[in-house]
């Protein structure tokens, strides 16, 4: 074999064990007692401090390239990847120019990060009016969805579907059987709200509210159910929509859904004035609002955690006026996306099982990847070394993505990444070994 982690701790489908882990032209090849007698031409002995997980898989990554690589780019994004135990990522269809929305674009993305990734990187479609003829294609091209958007997406070149537009894209993906992702806030809901306008974190709050989620996840649901499709609810804020989403699951309603750390983190009650580092939309919502998040997560109706992955530039977030109202909205958590969960979730007693199924299986899983997220017999080698007992505090001098603003900053966090390896090979963030991936092929 090329390489054997001999590890006291690993995560596999047994929970946490004692294993060898053999690897051979980048796949797992065995998995046998820890003191099997395993040759390889490596072999890495682990101590008991740290844990051999599964590389985790965002599916919620912005990389903003090519056209916006001033605020991110394919080599910062996968180096920051990497150093977060993330091995495998999928780009969001905007903020890029052009976005994803038609073959010709998904090429020209696929162009500029050719020999650039780190890690394995697929690809986002995305439905927008007017590219319903486009979406076969797009598909055909081996991108893993569609995104769309119910209210401005921030940027004009990526518009919103209305309810009629939303109808009729979903009766298209479903010919094809792949999957809807939504930004689900009511733009009527927004538009009635009070202003977003000056410093105050809860005049932010207030033009935000729960209700332009939960009615838009409610139209959703229902548009859902007429059609067919599978879709999948973004970035999931709103507390209340849980029992909605668990009751259409019960219905037969095809619907998955995803939380973000930084509102798993994070809450209101703590985002002082001016502090537009921690603006994103939906907004990080009240304390209580948290709590039932890791409830939904501990009942099985959140699926997973992705990092929802959005940079700017700094001036972008004008620091200078603190106004929520004008600063971009997005939050720069890739590399710090796991020990940000695992901090939380150690302390309200789950396990590193639990954190492994939201961050790296069911995210594989709810794209289709059918070699990623599990340390299993052929799937790809993909590793994090983590040590869940050490200590940080977050420097965003110390990250690896392209500018250093981050609501994390000065967050002390559990778990270090000690190493990252992709297919069996270390990710040093030097030479880029990542492959370009498409739906099915993987």
């Amino acid at each position: 074999m090329d390489l054997v982690f001999k590890a006291p701790r690993v995560i596999t489908s047994a929970g946490e064990v004692a294993r060898s882990i053999g690897v051979s032209d980048g796949k797992v090849v065995a998995i046998e007692p820890l003191d099997a007698q395993l040759s390889a031409r490596r072999v890495i002995e682990l101590d008991s401090e740290v844990v051999l997980l599964p590389g985790l898989v965002d599916t919620h990554v912005h990389v903003n390239d090519p056209g916006r690589s001033e605020w991110e780019g394919f080599e910062s994004a996968t180096r920051a990847a990497a150093a977060g135990g993330v091995t495998t990522l999928v780009d969001m269809p905007l903020n890029s120019i052009p976005p994803t929305v038609d073959v010709a674009a998904l090429e020209v993305k696929r162009k500029t990060a050719a020999g650039r990734v780190h890690v394995d990187v697929g690809f986002w479609g995305g439905a927008v009016p007017g590219n319903l003829g486009e979406l076969r294609g797009l598909h055909d091209a081996g991108v893993f969805g569609f995104k769309c958007f119910l209210l401005h997406s921030g940027v004009d070149e990526f518009p919103p579907l209305n309810a009629v537009e939303l109808e009729q894209a979903l009766r298209v993906v479903r010919g094809f059987g792949t999957q809807m992702i939504v930004h689900a806030e009511d733009s009527d809901a927004i538009e009635h709200a009070p202003s977003a306008g000056g410093e105050r974190y809860t005049d932010f709050l207030r033009s935000r509210p729960r209700g332009a989620e939960n009615v838009a996840i409610a139209q959703v649901i229902e548009l859902a159910r007429w059609t067919g499709a599978r879709v999948h609810i973004l970035h999931l804020s709103s507390s209340d929509a849980i029992p909605m989403i668990a009751t259409a699951r019960q219905d037969g309603v095809r619907i998955t859904v995803e939380t973000c750390p930084h509102y798993l983190t994070f809450t209101a009650e703590e985002i002082g004035d001016g502090a537009t580092q921690f603006k994103c939309c939906p907004p990080i919502r009240e304390a209580a609002n948290r709590e039932l998040l890791w409830r939904g997560l501990a009942d099985g109706i959140i699926d997973c955690i992705v990092t929802d992955h959005s940079p700017c530039v700094p001036e972008l977030k004008r620091f200078d006026v603190g106004d929520f109202g004008v600063a971009w909205g997005g939050i720069a958590g890739l590399q710090v996306g796991l020990p940000a969960v695992w901090t939380q979730a150690k302390q309200r007693g789950f396990e590193l099982t639990d954190v492994v199924r939201w961050m790296a299986e069911r995210p594989a899983a709810k794209v289709g990847m059918r070699r990623k997220g599990h340390i299993a017999l052929g799937y790809d080698a993909d590793f994090c070394v983590f040590a869940p007992d050490e200590a940080f505090v977050v420097d965003v001098a110390e990250l690896k993505h392209r500018n250093p603003v981050s609501a994390f900053h000065g967050r002390p966090l559990a778990g270090v990444v000690r190493g990252t390896w992709l297919r069996g090979e270390e990710i040093t963030g030097d030479a880029p070994q990542g492959t370009l991936l498409r739906r099915g092929m993987c």
